[in-house]
């Protein structure tokens, strides 16, 4: 399964998100940053890192997925490192433990070299 075969993501596209791979148990994505997603202090917002590591923590789980299953959100913990402001928000995920009803991830996010968030997901998994 490539990045191609996730399903459509409308707020992805609202905030320029787009996967730079998706594949089982791993995945990449990133978000330009730009003037609409910064904060008043001229800052990337954070609800900008964590829609990151949201969706990259679906796209490395969706492809580990039985046909007819779904998966859904039930906690993300994030915690901010830094602020960022130029260049690209770039999120490396990974599955960390998949079982069949429960998957937990994680998810680092990084402006150029530079680490500015780290997440820790748990998703639910829906049979049928």
């Amino acid at each position: 399964m490539t990045e191609h075969d996730l399903p459509p993501h409308p707020f992805a596209d609202l905030i320029g998100l787009a996967f730079d791979s998706a594949e089982p148990g791993k995945s990449r994505c990133r978000v330009p940053i730009r003037a609409e997603l910064l904060n008043p202090h001229s800052v990337v917002h954070g609800a900008v890192a964590y829609a990151l590591a949201d969706t990259g923590m679906g796209g490395a789980l969706y492809p580990l997925l039985e046909k007819g299953e779904s998966c859904a959100t039930i906690e993300i913990k994030i915690v901010y490192l830094s602020s960022a402001h130029e260049g690209d928000l770039v999120c490396h995920t990974r599955v960390i433990r998949k079982g069949s009803r429960v998957a937990v991830l994680e998810s680092e996010i990084f402006e150029s070299d530079r680490l500015v968030a780290k997440a820790l997901g748990t998703y639910s998994i829906h049979h049928g």
